[in-house]
């Protein structure tokens, strides 16, 4: 059971990453211009990436933190040799 709540979490936090810009912004269209009938749950879940997208926004611009630890995202050259250091020596 802990398993599957886990793997649930972790997949809405996929869907609710990529499919929040588009829900905030498409939503709105397709019914103003579409033609496309109100339906509650979709306006709960509008609502729901609108709040995704405000916190991100306050976290990164007004909070000035990021989702990164310190140094794992690449800030901090890599421990792995480069492809240069594995070539090996070059002939003159």
């Amino acid at each position: 059971m802990k398993r599957t709540l886990r793997e649930l979490y972790g997949a809405g936090i996929l869907f609710f990453y990529y499919f929040k810009w588009p829900m905030v912004l498409g939503y709105p269209a397709l019914i103003a211009w579409a033609g496309y009938p109100r339906w509650w749950v979709a306006d709960a879940l509008w609502l729901y990436c609108l709040a995704l997208i405000v916190k991100d926004f306050v976290r990164k611009f007004i909070l000035k933190k990021s989702y990164c630890e310190e140094g794992s995202c690449g800030s901090q050259q890599s421990a792995l040799p480069s492809r240069d250091d594995q070539a090996g020596p070059q002939a003159p």
